[in-house]
């Protein structure tokens, strides 16, 4: 359940700003606040599917993991690369298949969010992915325990 407070969060901006105001005081609110950022900026993506929806917020949340394991600001240039090289689907699929799980799942996994990972959008979506992308997803997370 999402606190009122975050729920009244308009812009990423104003959840980055109300995470610096309570991250001392609120932590849960800290990640409630994060996840708000993502869907706010997955949202004005403009994506087709429910699918890409899904996979774009998978992209902001790892954007927002690494700007947090950093302590500033940082943008997950080679997964946006592969977006426009390959398009959402393919890329998605090109980096669940990898045999090395990325910096960003891992740091995803770390702050308890790996429901905003590639591997389990593949698994909300199996139809828009293949056997392979699948398969290999449901390994992974079950290497978490999250699967």
């Amino acid at each position: 359940m999402t606190d009122p407070k975050v729920s009244r969060l308009k812009t990423p901006e104003e959840c980055e700003s109300f995470i610096h105001n309570v991250k001392a005081t609120h932590p849960d609110l800290v990640l409630q606040a994060r996840r708000r950022a993502v869907e706010l900026r997955a949202a004005a993506f403009g994506a087709k599917t429910e699918a890409e929806q899904d996979a774009i917020q998978a992209v902001y949340a790892a954007e927002a993991a690494l700007t947090h394991k950093n302590g500033k600001k940082t943008r997950a240039s080679r997964t946006w690369q592969s977006i426009e090289r390959w398009g959402i689907i393919q890329a998605v699929q090109r980096v669940v298949t990898r045999r090395k799980e990325t910096e960003g799942y891992q740091i995803l996994a770390e702050l308890g969010m790996l429901d905003h990972s590639f591997e389990a959008v593949v698994l909300r979506h199996p139809n828009a992915f293949s056997a392979e992308a699948v398969e290999s997803s449901k390994l992974r997370l079950a290497q978490h325990g999250d699967a």
